[in-house]
């Protein structure tokens, strides 16, 4: 027998953790967040070794301390993200006899008929008959998350000029660096658009920007039109996707361009060096659908079907759970 809950199972980073939970909160089931710690010498195991008939063997070797406890009774949905869930994934939905409808975010790495659903973005370049490509990354940005949120930072960014674009700043990764020479030209497409435009700019920086690009940023970035987070306090990061007039935000970030494309407002990506043939794939499908557009210093206007993914994903789930007597209250 399962419970009407939904459990969210990931290794607890933020880019992974975000979009499962966004999921779930979008399905409109109770949320159980399991955060799986896995031992280290099931952290990157070959990913074809959960599809072997183990029984529960991953519900037993994977967790490590620190981990949830994942036993019976089971959810009557799993929402898994991250490779190290995989394993556990397949497990439950075997440990379940079938019972709990799982799905799995992002590509599993794995053939996908091991789960009932799964959620991956077209630039992983998967396909099945169940599974639904998204256009970006599932995320929490909700229009009522929004909207609380430019009531709650309204007075704060109140004194900036418009048109007020809001800047993501991310930086180094596996794949991207945020080079010298790329904040620099940064801030000089800042300051050519505040001068050609007199528009405000709300910045907001990550650790991943690292102490020296972001001294450098706030030392060039500064005066009675900037507004920049200085860490502290609540993060205002909804209330600048929610009051902004246009988007700037680094290349380096599937879900920071993702949560922007979700608003429908201009999107502008900031080229950084690096990149890998899926990161193209993604920035290139964007661009082609006519959703952003690279920043050049300069402002424009255009209109776009805003990425919905998340609650295109959560219809699909409640469709499948009805059929099962599940629904949300």
């Amino acid at each position: 027998m399962t419970t009407p809950e939904t459990w969210v199972l990931t290794d607890g980073k933020a880019g992974t953790a975000n979009q499962a939970l966004g999921l779930a909160e979008a399905v409109g089931l109770p949320v159980v967040v399991k955060r799986l710690v896995p031992r280290t010498l099931w952290r990157v195991p070959p990913a074809a070794l959960w599809t072997l008939p183990l029984g529960t063997l991953a519900l037993r070797l994977v967790p490590g301390p620190g981990s949830a406890p994942l036993a019976p009774p089971w959810p009557a949905l799993l929402i898994a993200a991250g490779k190290p869930s995989v394993g556990p994934a397949i497990a439950i939905r075997r440990a379940s006899r079938g019972q709990t409808l799982v799905v799995q975010v992002q590509d599993p790495r794995v053939d996908p008929r091991h789960f009932d659903l799964v959620a991956a973005p077209r630039h992983d370049e998967l396909s099945g008959a169940n599974v639904l490509q998204t256009r970006g990354a599932l995320h929490r940005v909700t229009r009522a998350r929004l909207d609380e949120a430019a009531a709650r930072f309204a007075p704060l960014l109140a004194h900036l000029p418009r048109p007020l674009v809001a800047v993501l700043i991310g930086g180094n990764s596996a794949h991207y660096k945020l080079t010298e020479a790329a904040t620099a030209q940064l801030i000089q497409h800042l300051q050519s658009l505040q001068a050609s435009t007199g528009a405000g700019h709300a910045i907001t920086a990550s650790r991943r920007t690292g102490e020296a690009n972001a001294g450098t940023l706030r030392a060039a970035l500064t005066g009675p039109s900037i507004y920049f987070w200085d860490g502290q306090g609540e993060n205002p990061y909804f209330g600048l996707l929610a009051l902004a007039d246009a988007i700037v935000v680094t290349e380096d970030s599937v879900s920071m361009t993702s949560e922007a494309a979700s608003t429908g407002k201009p999107v502008f990506t900031v080229p950084l060096e690096g990149g890998s043939s899926k990161f193209n794939r993604f920035h290139a499908g964007l661009r082609a659908d006519g959703v952003t557009r690279r920043f050049s210093g300069h402002l424009e206007s255009w209109s776009y079907a805003p990425l919905n993914d998340t609650e295109t994903v959560a219809a699909a789930i409640r469709i499948r759970l009805a059929a099962r007597g599940i629904h949300r209250a």
